[in-house]
């Protein structure tokens, strides 16, 4: 698989070979385990990095393996950031060695604007809930919008959500969402919609 990084106007195009990624997972638990207990990300402590922050901060190691040319630890490094992060493309590295402005794009949903445009149609669903009940009391409305609103789920290496429709009886599926982060902040946005059009007056 192809890793692209840039740095300033340079692009690289890292390949690692299909027996690097299937054969590298203890070098990666091994990464995890060191950044379980915590890690300075340029000035800030965090405590228990998530998912991403933890791409940024190999991402900064392959920085270093770059500049150095230490092409065997840099395909490692690329190889961790290919396993944790589905889909990515490209990965924009920060000079300054400021951890958390290490940034990346993704194939077919590259950046989060994008996924919002693609999601609308869910979450105009959500807004619409033509033939849901209205009226409701807030209670009555957030569990019914729980209801109506799924939790994300996992299609094979993107993620998604659906919200029903009531006027045809059937639920509608978002498009499909490069990150879990993004889909889960959409999945908010189109049960928010759903919720305030149930407490709505009829």
């Amino acid at each position: 698989m192809i890793l692209k990084a840039i740095i300033e106007d340079q692009e690289y195009s890292l390949n690692v070979p299909e027996h690097v990624l299937a054969g590298c997972d203890d070098y990666c638990d091994k990464l995890d385990a060191d950044m379980d207990a915590g890690w300075q990300m340029s000035r800030e402590w965090v405590a228990q990095p998530n998912r991403e922050q933890r791409c940024q901060i190999v991402a900064d190691k392959l920085l270093t393996a770059l500049e150095k040319e230490n092409h065997k630890l840099g395909m490692l490094m690329a190889a961790y950031i290919l396993k944790r992060l589905p889909n990515v493309a490209t990965v924009e590295l920060d000079i300054q060695g400021e951890i958390q402005n290490n940034s990346f794009r993704f194939h077919d949903a590259p950046t989060a604007a994008d996924d919002a445009a693609a999601a609308t149609g869910a979450v105009e669903q959500a807004a619409a809930a033509a033939g849901a009940p209205k009226g409701l009391n807030r209670m009555q409305a957030m569990a019914q919008a729980g209801n109506d609103v799924t939790k994300v789920f996992k299609v094979g290496k993107a993620w998604r959500f659906s919200v029903y429709d009531h006027a045809s009886s059937t639920w509608q599926e978002s498009p499909l969402i490069a990150t879990e982060q993004e889909a889960e902040r959409l999945r908010q946005a189109a049960f928010r919609e759903r919720y305030e059009a149930l407490i709505a007056e009829t």
